[in-house]
């Protein structure tokens, strides 16, 4: 099992972000009054929300650099997917988490592609 110590900073930060939209979209779903309570398009935010946090996840523990790959673009596909759901559903607190999450994205990519060029130490 990966330990905190090696799951890097980008990581801890997508897997935040997914987990801060999943009780936002929970929030939206169950509270009376928000306007999308009980609505398919909060339930899709919440399983999306889900599915990025154990994206995330498996990110930190794959090894293999074309899983990496394929893990990075779909969860960047996730990302902006879950944010247009949840523009459209007026929650600008799960944009602002998404964005976040695309930040941290981000951060573990060019710390991969600085592990592997011998820039990090």
């Amino acid at each position: 099992m990966t330990s905190l110590r090696s799951f890097p900073t980008g990581l801890i930060l997508l897997l935040a972000s997914a987990v801060a939209g999943f009780f936002l979209a929970l929030y939206a779903y169950f509270a009376p009054l928000t306007g999308v309570t009980g609505t398919v398009g909060a339930l899709a935010v919440i399983v999306s929300c889900a599915v990025l946090a154990a994206m995330a996840l498996a990110l930190g523990a794959v090894g293999k650099h074309a899983a990496r790959i394929t893990l990075r673009v779909s969860i960047g596909l996730l990302l902006l997917a879950t944010c247009f759901a949840a523009l459209l559903l007026h929650r600008w607190g799960i944009c602002v988490a998404m964005g976040a999450g695309l930040v941290g994205l981000v951060m573990e990519v060019l710390r991969s592609a600085g592990t592997r060029h011998g820039a990090h130490a």
